[in-house]
């Protein structure tokens, strides 16, 4: 079994994993046999297909077993691999079909049964992806990173994946290392931890201090990656196909074309560095942001080498209270980071989740800093997209109705606009019509949003089949910068929208200078810029005042309420 402590530790991983929760008998991998002793109540085609699955399992423990023997690790094998993920995906669509019929549909109880058969799913989910490891790590990582598009059974449970990966042994790093630079561990650095600082889906780091005493962390792709993660997609999509055809309603192609698009650019470090590099320099100008140099003489397309750095991670409160740093600010400033990125840059860093973004108290300056780790998973947005994504954002904060709808279809919400909004701001229908930065966010309209979640779940996936490539990105990095504004409880907070206002009054008013052909039309639009921008500082000030008792009394005469209109 899994251990609570490690769930995807490698020790405590046996030879398969257990996916079966019911009371069935199991074979030597774990998988459960259907048998005269232990019936289960099937349909005809199912009774087969499960059968027939269980001759292939058979049929395939010798294999297994001869694999074992010559001291292969198992979950390295491509028929145990193939053949747990399809059980794993039999036995969830199983529970489902019969779980669910022997309640009413819309009672208490249907739903209380629906709610333990997406917890038993999850955690198969989960198991299935610490024992294949790479790729079905990833795609349960961006899973959990879903907080308001999927059932929070699932999400809860994925979200370990992110800091919990399995890791790889220190002889197979020094093979990777020693093959990619030409020389051994020992010989390219002074000291170098054989215990990582943390493990990923692809790779694990390491803290090691160079020949010149420069202390380093060295990014090293687990092994075998490469050799499985084609085989992994193909086999998802597989699986994929399978159950869109059991289950019409729940279509996770777009999951599967992420895997495919993304994997090949995530497995590049060459590339990693790169992106790096990129975002160091266009965000140069906001002084608290910390990106790590590289190395270029120690990196290859499996080895990134790049400078230490550390902190604690930013949704740790203990951290931050422990060393004097401001929470408000942190997620000010994390919001102005990706407002720009994503309105003004369209070059957005895609992984947010808090191993990826740490805190720290300068030592020489004093003031709170963001670093940011782990840039393989970038988005390049086109110019359309960019700005219709970015009228839509300045339409919802000032509540235009008909701009919501519009820009929605324009990013391929078609009718489900409404359904759309409500996923981009996780917000519900009623606080989008009525101002999204007039009404903080509060716990039931939080847990309206997760319930309605599961509710919609089929037209959540017709979305976000429809939608373009880019916005799926987005929408994961909205939902992981959402879960550390939960964390820091800064998600009530007005800040993130005024960051959005001037970041798109930015980017639009630029593009249109770039349009207009006159100096009196570029006149008129740097003005009109300058007013939105003078209105949005007028705003935030309003907003600090009335913070005050003396400032609500005020507020409240002069009837000054929303100057964003």
């Amino acid at each position: 079994m899994l251990s609570t402590a490690n769930p995807c530790g490698r020790r405590s991983l046996p030879l398969t994993f257990w996916i079966n929760p019911f009371p069935y008998k199991t074979n030597a991998l774990g998988f459960p046999i259907v048998s005269d002793a232990h019936p289960v109540i099937l349909g005809p085609v199912m009774a087969k297909w499960f059968l027939r699955l269980g001759a292939v399992i058979t049929g395939g423990l010798a294999l297994s077993d001869l694999y074992v023997a010559t001291h292969v690790d198992p979950n390295d094998v491509a028929f145990v691999r193939i053949v747990r993920a399809v059980a794993t995906t039999a036995v969830i669509s199983f529970d489902y079909m019969t779980s669910l019929k022997r309640t009413e549909y819309g009672t208490e109880e249907y739903e209380t049964v629906k709610s333990q058969v997406h917890r038993r799913s999850a955690e198969r989910l989960l198991n299935l992806c610490c024992a294949n490891r790479g790729t079905f790590i990833k795609v349960g990582q961006h899973l959990g990173g879903l907080d308001y598009l999927l059932p929070e059974e699932y999400t809860s449970t994925l979200k370990i994946l992110h800091s919990k990966a399995p890791q790889s042994n220190l002889q197979d790093i020094q093979q990777v290392v020693e093959e990619d630079l030409g020389k051994g561990i020992h010989e390219l650095f002074v000291s170098f931890e054989e215990t990582p600082l943390g493990a990923a889906s692809w790779a694990q780091v390491h803290k090691a201090v160079l020949h010149d005493g420069s202390t380093v962390a060295v990014k090293v792709q687990h092994p075998k990656v490469r050799d499985q993660c084609t085989q992994d997609i193909i086999l998802m999509e597989t699986l994929v196909q399978g159950v869109s055809w059991m289950f019409p309603d729940f279509s996770f192609a777009w999951l599967v074309d992420e895997a495919k698009k993304n994997t090949p650019l995530e497995l590049d470090f060459l590339k990693e560095g790169h992106n790096t590099e990129e975002v160091a320099n266009m965000l140069k100008h906001f002084h608290f942001l910390k990106v790590p140099k590289i190395h270029w003489e120690l990196s290859t397309s499996r080895v990134l080498t790049m400078e230490f750095m550390e902190g604690g991670q930013v949704n740790d409160r203990e951290y931050m209270k422990k060393n004097g740093i401001d929470v408000n600010e942190i997620s000010r400033n994390l919001g102005k980071l990706y407002s720009e990125m994503i309105f003004v840059n369209g070059f957005v860093h895609c992984d947010p989740h808090p191993g990826n973004v740490l805190v720290r108290k300068s030592t020489q300056t004093n003031k709170a800093e963001i670093v940011l780790l782990d840039h393989g998973l970038y988005q390049n947005l086109t110019e359309e997209f960019r700005l219709d994504y970015c009228h839509l954002w300045h339409s919802l904060i000032r509540t235009d109705m008909k701009g919501i709808e519009m820009y929605s279809k324009r990013l391929g919400a078609g009718d489900l606009y409404p359904l759309f909004a409500c996923m981009l701001t996780a917000r519900s229908w009623a606080s989008i019509t009525k101002g999204i930065d007039q009404m903080p966010v509060s716990k039931t309209e939080d847990m309206e949003i997760r319930v309605n979640a599961v509710k919609y779940l089929p037209r959540i996936n017709e979305l976000l089949n429809k939608v373009p490539r880019q916005m799926l990105l987005l929408l994961k990095t909205n939902d992981l910068l959402r879960g550390i504004e939960t964390s820091l409880q800064t998600r009530a907070s007005a800040t993130y929208f005024i960051n959005m206002s001037r970041c798109c009054v930015r980017a639009l008013s630029r593009y249109e200078r770039y349009k207009c052909k006159s100096w009196y039309g570029k006149l008129k639009i740097s003005w009109a810029e300058t007013l939105d921008l003078w209105q949005i500082n007028m705003y935030e000030v309003l907003l600090w005042i009335k913070a005050t008792l003396l400032g609500s009394w005020i507020a409240g005469i002069l009837g000054y309420d929303h100057p964003l209109q």
